[in-house]
């Protein structure tokens, strides 16, 4: 189940940067499950990663391969996260790695490994390595729609951006991919992302607008709650238009590349909810008026993370009390309940202490029956805003949990 519009686009080819997506048998026969990227020599990764303690081998690979060398290749496996494996997971995340760098004269570091799946379970290392030698023949620059459905995994639609602007004579492309559908919070979420351009950045500037992207976009979302084991998101420069490398956070190339590339981490981030499991609405909730940006986040999250919420929004039930209920135990120092004023798209349901005057239930309710809806809280005590994307929770959220492992 899915709401909302975000088809996959046509993907524009990046220079430098060619992919591909086998079929390993890692968890379904017949289906692909392990992608490749093959990046031009010079090309610059940056990568932001989850905070969760019980990271995935694959990640703590990743990290270690991100501070050794150039990266050369990306390597995903889907159906299963080689999370919680111990040292063998981490051997396994290597072998994978040492088997592209022999086939391709690069240095094991030059590898980086990605997993997603069910946790606790070991890596079919075997299966990946076999597929291996496929995918490296198989690798071009067209090979962005087999690697967006190759991520997948309880994922309904693939979920891709594609844009391209002009600069001084020169087309810039700017294309990503992404997975993720539950077990989504902030830091990141179960999801993995991979944003490339044919532009040139300095390595340490692509680091920057890596985690300023990521906490605009993936980092504002939340489906569940739960924090996933295997966050990654990767933002790729392959450098090869032929333009100046960009090494300052300023100037007309860097501003339109900024907003490209933040541009393609929201709308993943956005598909990334529209594609909850089990969602059937997709929902905004916008702060403003906060003392801080902290406590914005914190009334937002309270609302999106509340169940008796997203329960609310899956009837189309106008229970508005549950919301200021969560704005109420946010934990905000002094908050004046008579200051907040809260909206349900346009219609206004609550200010000076209680229900709106002006408000009916069937205004509620009419907002409530859609498939977009914004809940917008003003604090009125400061200046800061903050928005966070989620959505209902549904029946079909539990069945699809409830069966993810057979």
């Amino acid at each position: 189940m899915a709401v909302g519009e975000y088809p996959f686009p046509v993907m524009h080819p990046v220079k430098g940067v060619k992919l591909t997506a086998v079929c390993a048998g890692i968890k379904k026969v017949n289906r692909r499950d392990v992608v490749l990227f093959e990046l031009a020599e010079g090309s610059n990764v940056a990568g932001v990663f989850t905070k969760n303690a019980f990271c995935a081998a694959p990640v703590t690979v990743c990290r270690e391969h991100l501070s050794k060398a150039p990266i050369r290749f990306l390597v995903i496996n889907s159906g299963n996260a080689n999370a919680c494996t111990g040292e063998q997971g981490l051997l396994d995340a290597k072998a994978t790695c040492a088997v592209i760098a022999q086939a391709k004269g690069v240095k094991t570091e030059q590898v980086l490994p990605f997993s997603t799946g069910v946790i606790g379970e070991p890596l079919p290392v075997a299966k990946i390595i076999a597929a291996v030698p496929e995918a490296l023949a198989k690798a071009n620059e067209n090979g962005w729609d087999d690697a967006g459905a190759g991520i997948m995994t309880t994922d309904t639609r693939p979920k891709g951006f594609s844009e391209q602007f002009e600069f001084e004579g020169k087309t810039i492309t700017v294309n990503g991919i992404a997975k993720g559908a539950g077990m989504i919070k902030p830091n990141m979420a179960t999801m993995l992302g991979y944003i490339a351009t044919d532009a040139k950045i300095s390595q340490v500037l692509l680091q920057q607008l890596a985690r300023e992207a990521a906490d605009k976009s993936f980092n504002r979302i939340t489906i569940d709650g739960d924090t996933s084991t295997n966050d990654s998101c990767i933002l790729i420069a392959s450098g090869q238009v032929d333009l100046p490398e960009i090494t300052e956070a300023s100037g007309a190339l860097y501003e339109k590349l900024r907003a490209t590339i933040l541009a393609a981490h929201v709308h993943l981030a956005k598909s990334i909810v529209s594609d909850g499991e089990g969602a059937t609405k997709f929902v905004t909730v916008a702060v403003s008026g906060g003392a801080t940006r902290d406590e914005c986040l914190d009334v937002g999250y309270a609302v999106a993370h509340s169940p008796l919420i997203k329960t609310a929004l899956f009837a189309s039930d106008p229970n508005w009390g549950r919301i200021v209920a969560a704005i109420g135990y946010a934990g905000l120092n002094n908050l004046d309940a008579t200051k907040v004023v809260v909206h349900l798209n346009d219609v206004l349901i609550v200010q000076n202490g209680g229900r709106a005057a002006s408000y009916t239930e069937e205004q509620g309710q009419k907002v409530m029956s859609g498939s977009d809806i914004s809940i917008n809280i003003n604090l009125n005590r400061g200046s800061f805003a903050e928005t966070i994307w989620t959505t209902d929770l549904s029946y079909e959220y539990v069945r699809i949990n409830a069966d993810y492992r057979s």
